[in-house]
């Protein structure tokens, strides 16, 4: 998306850092590392509101135990760095409305919510991730790809203008993450599997 600053962390070097001796991390790679964590830890919750209630009380105690873990790790990296983080705050349902509607309204089945949850969650983890490491978002395009988001996947916008359905493909980019996640630890998971295929089919129709 050519924003400015997004070349100011170099990503692979502060991952092997991180591997090999995280307590040596610079503060600007502990803020952009720790508040990453911190933002992962914060979105799961959320995202749950988002998607049936099934699916909320499958998750809701691993969620809350992973997000414990995350935080200690988040607020150790910061604490050794003396740097300060912040977590976002996403959206959850009861605040979002969609032509004076409440979001959920405007949708039905999971995949349907996936998707949405995933077009508005996503941007905002983004947008939080990427002031940390410096990389300058501009807030009209944030602004437009919220209100295109909530309309197109809302079911009341028929397409994307190009720069958001461009963005969007982009953020929709996670099934490497579930992928991996999936093999590092050995889960062999249905649900990360159905994650990765909603991800990457929706990616691929974004990408035309």
């Amino acid at each position: 998306m050519d924003f400015a600053g997004a070349d100011e962390i170099d990503g692979p070097a502060v991952a092997a850092r991180l591997r090999e001796s995280p307590e040596s991390l610079s503060p600007a790679a502990a803020r952009s590392v720790s508040t990453t964590l911190l933002a992962d830890a914060r979105f799961s919750e959320p995202y749950c509101e988002w998607m049936p209630l099934w699916y909320e009380l499958g998750l809701i105690a691993p969620i809350r135990y992973a997000e414990w873990r995350l935080r200690r790790i988040a607020g150790g990296l910061a604490a050794d760095a003396g740097v300060t983080i912040s977590a976002p705050h996403f959206s959850r349902p009861a605040d979002v409305r969609i032509e004076g509607r409440p979001a959920l309204e405007r949708v039905s089945g999971f995949r349907e919510r996936f998707l949405l949850a995933d077009a508005i969650l996503h941007l905002e983890w983004f947008v939080h991730a990427a002031a940390a490491d410096g990389i300058a978002v501009p807030a009209e395009l944030v602004e437009r790809t919220r209100r295109e988001s909530l309309a197109y996947y809302g079911g009341t916008r028929t397409s994307l203008s190009p720069r958001i359905r461009r963005f969007q493909r982009l953020l929709f980019g996670d099934d490497r993450w579930v992928r991996a996640v999936d093999t590092a630890y050995d889960l062999d998971s249905r649900l990360f599997g159905l994650w990765e295929r909603l991800l990457v089919e929706e990616r691929r129709r974004l990408g035309g």
